[in-house]
């Protein structure tokens, strides 16, 4: 069993900047695909970015060139850099674990998943 815990969640205006942080315990994670989804009131699930368990990390092309997932594996720990933030960022943030991940943008590809952080951008 996998445990992830979020944080880094919180309001911050258009343009600014923020890190989310994932914990998993109870496996390492080199040897899990990890991701970030997020979900907006009223939306269903959106895949965000999966670094692969060798390191490969893509993008969803709304979060390309502004987001940056990376993951320390000493610290087991996933990092989600988010730079340039819009409005439409607005959501709460998932971090979620796969040990065999097929379709990275598919949400039921991933068994464990974290509790969530909020992530509020608006002036």
């Amino acid at each position: 069993q996998v445990e992830l815990v979020e944080s880094g969640g919180d309001s911050v205006q258009p343009g600014g900047s923020l890190r989310l942080s994932c914990i998993a315990s109870g496996s390492t994670t080199r040897t899990l695909y990890m991701g970030w989804f997020r979900q907006g009131a009223g939306d269903a699930r959106e895949w965000v970015t999966t670094i692969d368990r060798d390191g490969t990390t893509n993008y969803a092309s709304s979060v390309k060139g502004r987001f940056t997932s990376s993951r320390d594996n000493t610290k087991n720990t996933l990092y989600l850099q988010m730079n340039s933030l819009k409005p439409d960022d607005t959501a709460m943030y998932y971090c979620a674990a796969g040990r065999y991940v097929a379709d990275r943008e598919r949400v039921q590809e991933y068994e464990y998943w974290g509790q969530g952080t909020q992530v509020t951008v608006s002036t």
